[in-house]
């Protein structure tokens, strides 16, 4: 049984290199993420480290607003649920405790209000993201 639990930067960049590794390969979403960040994966997952160093340590290493990149991605309800199938995986298979169960929460309240903002963005082509 795995007894790790998230405690610094290495436990985030284990979590997200890993989760990153199955979504690239995942033929629903993988394509989508390959679309969008081409051959900027390196920057991507530096932003990506930073990003859940923050929300899930306190330490705070991100500055910037996550919705806008995701904002004119063609994803549905589908989308996001493969992509919490992976990350939950992801997590359960690498780590346990209190901090482990809040990413899967927080993982899950994100993907709630991207796929409802992109869903309203994407109703309304004339409203500002601003």
């Amino acid at each position: 049984m795995n007894s790790t639990r998230i405690a610094s930067l290495d436990d985030i960049k284990r979590l997200v290199d890993t989760f990153y590794e199955k979504v690239r390969k995942d033929e629903l979403i993988g394509p989508i993420f390959d679309d969008r960040i081409h051959d900027r994966w390196p920057q991507h997952l530096e932003k990506m480290y930073t990003f859940w160093q923050t929300v899930l340590l306190g330490e705070h290493t991100y500055y910037g607003s996550p919705f806008p990149p995701h904002a004119g991605l063609p994803v549905s309800h589908i989308h996001f649920e493969k992509w919490m199938e992976l990350f939950i995986q992801t997590v359960d298979e690498l780590f346990i405790g209190e901090i482990a169960e809040d990413a899967k929460w927080r993982a899950g309240k994100m993907a709630e209000l991207f796929e409802s903002k992109i869903k309203y963005y994407t109703g309304n082509p004339f409203k500002s993201l601003l």
